[in-house]
């Protein structure tokens, strides 16, 4: 993490990725064992965690940005409707599921990356100006 105001974007924008890319490995885990007898599905949380720092904070974004403790937008990992199982030997995962959340994941990763690129851009804009 960057110790600075200046970056707090950034810094949301780094968790964010780094939520993504270990959801893309779930995501994946879950469709690599989709035959696999009595496995449960994996997914992450991070997006509400997010929304819920966000909240607390008053005034406009970027204040709400600065406002954000870092610590509390921790992802955390989970299995996924335990007690549910979709066929007879107690796995849960369902391919097309899987399938339309990595798509969605994908594209969430795109956006988060792009925005990270966008605030460099900025930062480096603000610098060359001085």
């Amino acid at each position: 993490m960057i110790n600075s105001d200046v970056f707090n974007y950034v810094n949301i924008l780094n968790k964010a990725a780094d939520a993504t890319w270990t959801r893309g490995k779930l995501l994946a885990n879950n469709l690599a064992n989709v035959s696999t007898p009595g496995y449960k599905r994996q997914d992450i949380e991070f997006q509400t965690y997010l929304a819920d720092a966000l909240k607390q904070g008053h005034g406009t974004l970027d204040q709400k940005v600065a406002g954000v403790n870092l610590q509390s937008i921790e992802p955390t990992i989970y299995k996924d409707n335990t007690s549910l199982s979709y066929r007879l030997d107690g796995n849960n995962v369902d391919v097309d599921t899987e399938s339309a959340n990595m798509g969605e994941n994908v594209i969430n990763n795109n956006a988060i990356l792009e925005s990270i690129t966008h605030e460099f851009s900025r930062i480096r804009l603000a610098l060359s100006n001085n």
